[in-house]
């Protein structure tokens, strides 16, 4: 299964304080917009979001469809498509994709520990 590109979404209290502890970490702004209180920042291939005020807990994020530059990839399996491969394997969907839809769409699940992991194609 190909999951796309890694990031750790996290929810933070005040993304000025966060935004500048992870410039100190190496990472620059690599996309986001500080007016909406969220940022993608970046430090080689690792990524991580900051959102204030969107989500109450950390989330891991997987984008099918792109690389860790968040441009396409050729080949990359669809969000449906590992959605239905989770479902063959009795994995609880927290929210679906449509998959009667192509193109964009996400759905989320939750490990045995509560982690909420979003898969979310932009593509």
């Amino acid at each position: 299964m190909k999951l796309g590109a890694f990031s750790i979404s996290l929810a933070v209290k005040d993304i000025q304080q966060s935004k500048a502890f992870y410039e100190k970490l190496g990472f620059t702004v690599f996309a986001g917009d500080l007016a909406k209180n969220y940022l993608i920042m970046k430090n080689e291939d690792s990524l991580i979001g900051l959102f204030q005020g969107m989500f109450e807990n950390n989330i891991l994020t997987f984008n099918p469809g792109w690389d860790a530059d968040a441009k396409p990839l050729i080949d990359f399996d669809d969000v449906r498509k590992i959605q239905q491969r989770l479902k063959q394997h009795d994995i609880h969907l927290e929210s679906e994709a449509d998959e009667s839809t192509t193109g964009p769409a996400s759905f989320m699940v939750l490990d045995p520990d509560g982690n909420a992991i979003l898969i979310d194609q932009h593509i």
